[in-house]
Formats: C-alpha cells, sequence, structure tokens
C-alpha cells in the first residue's frame, strides 16, 4: 500500500494535462460538443452545441475520464513513435479490428453514465460522425487508436447525462441523478 505522504498527485493538474493533450491531438471541447448536439438534436430540438459543451466539461470533470484520456493518448503517441513491442505496435499502428482494448478504455468512460451511454458510443463509434472522421483518417501519419474511440465514449457520455437530466426535469426532480 502506498503512503499518501510520499506521493501525491495533484487533481488540478491531471485536469489541466487532460485539456492540453486533447489540444495538442487536435480536440476541441465544442468538437466533441457537437458530437453529443448530434447525438441529442432529436430528442430535443431546442439543445444548442453550446448547451452540450456544459455536459462535455461534467464528463471531462471526472478522475476516472482524465485517466483514460491521458492514457489512451499516450499509448497512441507511443505507436505514432514506434516505441511499443511487437506485435502491439502494429495493432495499434494500424487500429487492428480484433483488437479491441481501445473500445474497452473508452467503454471505462461510458460506464459511469449508464445504457443510454453505451448505446449511444456504439452508434457514434459506428458512424464516425464529425471529429471522429478526421481522427480516423490514418493519412497523415498521426494514430489515434484509442483517441477516436475515447472522445466517441466522451460525447456519448455527456449525450447519456443529457438524457438523464432532461427526464429529471420532466419529473420535477431538483438532483438529476447523474453527476
Amino acid at each position: 500500500m502506498s503512503n499518501p505522504e510520499i506521493y501525491s498527485l495533484n487533481s488540478r493538474k491531471v485536469a489541466e494535462a487532460t485539456d492540453e493533450w486533447l489540444i495538442k491531438r487536435g480536440v476541441t471541447k465544442m468538437a466533441i460538443a457537437e458530437l453529443v448536439h448530434f447525438l441529442q438534436k432529436d430528442y430535443f430540438p431546442d439543445l444548442t452545441p453550446e448547451d452540450c459543451m456544459i455536459h462535455v466539461d461534467a464528463v471531462l470533470s471526472k478522475r476516472e475520464v482524465q485517466n483514460a484520456v491521458l492514457t489512451g493518448i499516450q499509448l497512441d503517441i507511443l505507436a505514432e513513435e514506434g516505441k511499443l513491442m511487437a506485435p502491439l505496435q502494429d495493432m495499434i499502428k494500424h487500429d487492428e479490428s480484433l483488437y479491441g482494448c481501445d473500445e474497452i478504455l473508452a467503454l471505462s468512460i461510458v460506464n459511469v453514465y449508464g445504457s443510454i451511454g453505451f448505446t449511444n458510443f456504439g452508434y457514434v463509434d459506428k458512424l464516425k460522425p464529425g471529429i471522429l472522421v478526421r481522427l480516423n483518417d490514418k493519412k497523415d501519419g498521426e494514430i489515434h487508436t484509442f483517441l477516436d474511440d475515447i472522445v466517441g465514449a466522451i460525447a456519448a457520455s455527456a449525450a447519456s447525462r443529457i438524457a438523464h437530466r432532461k427526464q429529471a426535469e420532466r419529473e420535477g426532480f431538483t438532483q438529476p441523478p447523474l453527476d
């Protein structure tokens, strides 16, 4: 067991690193919010991408999500640099269809937000709308095997959060079921 007096990571630094690495990899919060809007606009016609941003921020504020983002981005970068051992290097470099660890890491994010998040994740993972088109394009030499699924999971989780909050509002609850 670790001694908390010896090791302590500042949560603010983890959150800042998450935001910085998303931007370094070309992912803005607005691009994620646009995915959320894509997922929820048919159910809530008055919803705007700006409204969705609040929920993206809430999802990204969770440490479990930050951990997944940082882990996935680091694995993608190591694959770009050719620093993984074979055959893992090739599996991540080529986004091998039978390699599912990228989806499993993303599902750790969605798991926090329930079944609506799971179905939304499957939907965006299949369609690859918005920023997911660029993240899946292998032509620029960047590898986003993990990041594309993570971005989809963040959007799916934010969409789930919206759905739960809207239902709570309809039912007159002041405290929504999911945070």
